[in-house]
């Protein structure tokens, strides 16, 4: 089987055959196939698609190029959950506690933030002695004694979609539905979860920004995932403006807890809780009304806050930080508020920009091995549609560098956009799937 013969087959509008997937991808991942073939046949799937069939075989092919994680010895309905990226997205932090409280087994792997989006890994890494590089034999051990554990992604997880997204990277390839959604599974199937939820963000701080475009990597996931044989669902939610009202690790490690106390943003609840109760129907341990009831119990009676604590110390971080976070957590040097310039209403917020403004300050990752500082971030005082006056404070920013401050500020400002006129509250959820 020629290479040359996948691609030109690929570039002429056609389909490839799981085979013809397989050389391709197995060739590169050994060595075989050149990058110069592989960003070949990238364009011309960029330019043509893939059926729902090809996206199939091509996470198949990359979630077998490495380790699987069996969690079938793991006691209960194994839950997974995945977003596709977003400001402020500290939703992990809210949920696994919630189903864990209500007997469901939350196991799941999480990466590291980079650019304007955070990643799980650093926030919980705020938390003064929180390990998440753990060995398989502990994540199985943690799993069963507290009902979930959170750890770092292992780099024998989909290595051939490591190797090909560096390669859509440099290719300008990286924003094609197929590519994406097969790329996003592949990870998702190779850990041997039952029930998979999906959070795919639409809006200026997605990486989907218009909703159309969301639905439709939402619905070829979900192909994929019923394709594999696993129950799944999918939300499109609004990222046109950061979730919750904290921007940083350690800030937003502080809202979730305060979240799992019931004192949280009512947006970051919200969403918590339309995933948290699809994944309670998947399981079929409750109809709709009895979800949200169980959910909701969850939260205002303490259950969740109480397994947040027992994982925070099972993963050897301090469990002083439920009670007492502003003396646990790393603390900025600096705190200023950042002052409205006009009056009227919020119409419009770049969500990306305020992501980039927390990367400015040291919260986020411009390059892989850039240092995170937990202590730096935003914090967002009004949102879309609210009234503001001039001179109020629409933001605070938590620094430790005073240059870094400034552009950060100057960043924050011009996401801003203000009308005289009321605007409207944008949606939270556009889609459940």
């Amino acid at each position: 089987m020629r290479i040359y013969d996948i691609i030109l087959k690929k570039r002429n509008g056609y389909p490839n055959t799981k085979e013809e997937l397989q050389a391709l991808i197995e060739g590169y991942v050994k060595g075989d196939v050149p990058d110069y073939q592989v960003s070949a046949w990238l364009m011309a799937v960029y330019f043509n698609h893939m059926t729902a069939e090809e996206r199939s075989d091509l996470t198949e092919v990359m979630l077998n190029s490495g380790e699987k994680i069996d969690l079938s010895h793991l006691k209960g309905v194994k839950v997974d959950k995945h977003s596709t990226g977003g400001v402020g997205d500290k939703v992990t932090l809210v949920l696994g506690p919630i189903i864990a409280s209500l007997g469901l087994t939350f196991a799941k792997l999480s990466g590291r933030g980079l650019g304007h989006t955070g990643g799980t890994i650093d926030k919980l890494e705020a938390i003064p002695g929180f390990r998440t590089s753990l060995e398989k034999e502990e994540f199985f051990s943690i799993v069963n004694r507290v009902g979930m554990a959170v750890a770092g992604q292992t780099a024998n997880v989909a290595p051939a979609d490591k190797k090909l997204y560096a390669l859509r990277d440099v290719t300008a390839t990286v924003d094609e539905i197929s590519l994406i959604a097969s790329s996003i599974m592949s990870k998702k199937l190779a850990v041997g979860s039952d029930i998979i939820v999906l959070d795919v963000k639409t809006g200026s701080g997605a990486f989907m920004k218009t909703v159309e475009d969301a639905r439709a990597l939402a619905q070829a996931m979900l192909d994929i995932g019923k394709r594999h044989g696993r129950k799944i669902s999918a939300v499109v939610s609004d990222m046109n403006q950061p979730l919750g009202t904290m921007v940083g690790n350690a800030l937003e490690v502080k809202e979730a807890i305060e979240t799992l106390k019931g004192n949280g943003p009512a947006d970051l609840f919200e969403l918590s809780r339309v995933i948290a109760e699809r994944m309670v129907l998947l399981a079929g341990i409750a109809d709709s009304a009895e979800a949200k009831s169980m959910v909701h119990e969850a939260v205002f009676s303490g259950k969740a806050l109480k397994k947040f604590a027992e994982f925070v110390q099972a993963q050897g971080g301090d469990p002083k930080v439920i009670e007492e976070p502003e003396s646990v957590l790393p603390k900025s040097r600096y705190e200023f508020e950042v002052r409205c310039p006009t009056e009227g209403y919020v119409k419009n917020i770049d969500a990306q920009e305020i992501g980039i403004s927390a990367m400015i300050l040291g919260a986020g990752r411009e390059k892989k091995d850039d240092h995170i500082d937990p202590s730096v971030g935003i914090k967002v005082l009004k949102k879309i549609g609210d009234r503001v006056e001039k001179g109020e404070p629409i933001a605070v920013i938590y620094a430790n560098d005073l240059d870094k401050y400034e552009r950060a500020k100057e960043r924050l400002l011009e996401a801003y956009e203000f009308s005289s006129i009321e605007t409207l509250k944008p949606k939270l959820i556009y889609e459940v799937y």
